[in-house]
């Protein structure tokens, strides 16, 4: 069995924060990368966690309303009942 067929989806899933800070061993990296290459879901769900980061990077208490920032905790709220 290859690294790629080794590292599963979920490991990724479970790993893709500190991949992206750049928090893990350069071999846990390299595996992930290669599994990456080779898996569609998870190059589609880095690139997704890419952003989010990207763009609530920008996002500041100041700019959210009252309502938007309840809209965005109900979401949170719901997210994890789901």
């Amino acid at each position: 069995m290859s690294e790629i067929e080794q590292l599963s989806c979920q490991e990724l899933v479970e790993l893709v924060t500190n991949y992206l800070e750049g928090a893990i061993p350069e071999a846990d990296r390299k595996r992930l990368d290669e599994h990456i290459a080779g898996c569609d879901g998870c190059r589609d769900y880095v690139a997704q966690m890419r952003t989010t980061i990207a763009l609530t990077g920008e996002a500041r208490p100041a700019l959210l309303t009252p309502d938007a920032e309840r809209a965005l905790l109900a979401t949170f709220r719901d997210w994890k009942a789901t």
